[in-house]
């Protein structure tokens, strides 16, 4: 069955991921956590899908209270999923946007992009650079390296970050074939992107916290005490957090 070949896929991308990208990992915690000691904040950005990376590790049980996601409505896949697809290919939108938010020096942004090509990624990138921002990319070098940019600096969003953690997918993503079928199926970039994201966010608890820092958690909202806990995390952050 596919299931199992699928399985076996992520498998052996996921040990390429490790091995490849353990000192980013490292390195991309250590500026985040910086910034969570400094009073700053990490943004995380992407289109499309790559919206879920951002949602992934904002405002959930578990997760870093000082984590802003930045879900820019035009790039949703709602209400019609053409249009995310034709806003993330504009220039000089995404940068303006990033200038709107409560944003500084002491904050990082993590920007995903798999392909890394569009000027969504490549804007958010500059801007981000400008201000001062440290910028990780969520990324395949795979897949960027085999297309051409769409900015008009020419740049892709690898060129331009400061931490750079390859997603070891194939140009494409999809990986699976079978005869009967011209093309490729099933993406592997989430499951390794996600794996990615917790990742870093776990390493830059670790770090707070060997640095006598105590992290600012949620709390399930589920539990008798949750509430209050995170209604006071919210109070401290929301100036800083759009979404809350």
């Amino acid at each position: 069955m596919k299931h199992k070949e699928y399985f076996t896929t992520i498998q052996d991308q996921m040990t390429t991921l490790m091995e490849k990208n353990d000192s980013s990992i490292a390195a991309a915690a250590k500026a985040f956590a910086q910034s969570v000691k400094d009073g700053g904040v990490v943004h995380v950005f992407g289109t499309g899908h790559s919206q879920m990376f951002a949602m992934e590790i904002f405002y959930r049980a578990g997760g870093l209270v000082p984590v802003n996601a930045l879900l820019i409505p035009h790039y949703a896949l709602f209400p019609k999923a053409k249009l995310s697809t034709l806003q993330e290919r504009v220039e000089g939108f995404s940068n303006q946007y990033l200038g709107l938010e409560n944003a500084s020096e002491k904050d990082s942004l993590i920007i995903v992009s798999i392909s890394g090509r569009n000027p969504s990624a490549v804007d958010m990138a500059l801007k981000a650079k400008e201000m001062g921002i440290t910028v990780v990319a969520v990324t395949s070098l795979a897949f960027s390296e085999g297309v051409t940019s769409r900015h008009s600096s020419g740049k892709l969003l690898k060129d331009l970050a400061d931490v750079i953690i390859d997603i070891p997918c194939i140009k494409g993503d999809a990986v699976l074939e079978m005869e009967g079928m011209p093309e490729r199926f099933c993406g592997t970039s989430t499951v390794l992107g996600m794996f990615v994201m917790q990742s870093m966010m776990a390493d830059t608890v670790e770090l707070l916290v060997q640095a006598g820092v105590k992290p600012p958690v949620y709390v399930s909202s589920n539990l008798d005490e949750g509430d209050a806990i995170n209604d006071r995390l919210i109070k401290q952050y929301s100036h800083q957090i759009s979404c809350l």
